[in-house]
């Protein structure tokens, strides 16, 4: 039995290193993925009893469609929109769920995805008629601020930071740069326009004045938004003036009825769960194997726009992206 054993393990050996050989010497090709792929969500208690739930929602960093990996490029991390209407569709097969409190800690983020979970969350009020709220906990501005505009109250701590209502698209022009290191572009294009807003050049005042023209059709979209939801606590004339991208304070959105209270988000539960007329609630949350979920302050890993924007943005030289974002 021993020698069988040996005989066995010889051969494993002769067999890996013939693949070896064959994979070396270019005879062979294996496609193997490193990259693990997501797992799917399992719901996990954070607090609470009884039998009504109610969801956390965790909104925090970017708001971007794009896909990436964890830090150590070992496995797939879905994109914050695609993670919202995962949570979202199960939720909405859960007869237990009673209300969603949506967590923010966003900067904001693409003019695209900012509208996407707008509109899951507005569709999912619709379809499941529970409560929706917000919280936003250090910072919720431009698109996530946007976001928590399809809440029925904005709850914001009182050291948050909102608003930021409006849109900012970014290049480099890189032209002096290029010239002094001796690099010429040589762009062909079918008509004048086609490079438009590119960063081999500067841009002209005509092409200023298309970009302009797309920023202020998507600022008017924000605004509407904004008035869409809010306008039985403000006129639109107010809106408009508090519209011009500037920050506030709680203090200050409270004041200027962009929030409807100052609270923590232990107050945002107890708030829901009077809404629900429950004294007692499980709250809950959606989480993948390995995400540490033990409160309510838990959030998933974040990163910093800064280095968001220079890894999926600002090194795409030839890519124009729409953000509504704030970025001091």
């Amino acid at each position: 039995m021993k020698n069988s054993g040996i005989i066995m393990s010889a051969t494993h050996m002769k067999y890996l290193s013939f693949l070896l050989f064959l994979v070396l010497s270019g005879c062979a090709f294996i496609n193997v993925s490193l990259v693990q792929p997501p797992a799917p969500l399992r719901e996990a208690l954070i607090e609470g009893e009884g039998r009504p739930k109610i969801l956390l929602v965790d909104i925090s960093g970017i708001i971007s469609e794009k896909d990436g990996t964890d830090g150590q490029m070992l496995s797939q991390k879905v994109s914050i929109v695609a993670r919202i209407r995962e949570t979202l569709k199960k939720a909405e097969k859960d007869g237990d769920i009673a209300g969603v409190i949506l967590k923010i800690n966003s900067p904001g983020g693409t003019v695209a995805a900012s509208d996407i979970i707008y509109h899951e969350l507005i569709d999912f009020k619709r379809k499941k008629g529970i409560p929706l709220y917000a919280c936003i906990t250090s910072l919720g501005t431009s698109g996530g601020y946007y976001v928590a505009t399809a809440a029925d109250k904005i709850f914001a701590h009182p050291t948050a930071i909102t608003g930021s209502i409006g849109v900012i698209a970014l290049k480099f022009n890189i032209e002096g740069l290029l010239t002094k290191i001796g690099i010429e572009n040589e762009t062909i294009k079918s008509r004048d326009k086609k490079d438009l807003f590119s960063p081999f050049r500067a841009t002209t005042p005509e092409e200023r004045e298309i970009i302009q023209r797309i920023i202020n059709s998507m600022h008017n979209r924000f605004v509407d938004v904004v008035f869409q939801n809010r306008k039985s606590l403000i006129k639109r004339e107010a809106l408009e003036a508090l519209s011009d991208g500037r920050i506030y304070t709680s203090e200050q959105a409270l004041e200027a009825k962009l929030v409807d209270h100052i609270g923590y988000l232990n107050e945002t539960i107890d708030a829901m769960k009077k809404t629900l007329g429950v004294k007692e609630a499980k709250v809950i949350t959606y989480h993948r194997l390995g995400e540490y979920k033990g409160t309510i302050y838990s959030a998933f890993p974040e990163q910093s726009h800064i280095l968001h924007l220079l890894r999926e943005g600002f090194g795409h030289f030839s890519q124009i992206e729409f953000m509504y974002l704030w970025m001091p």
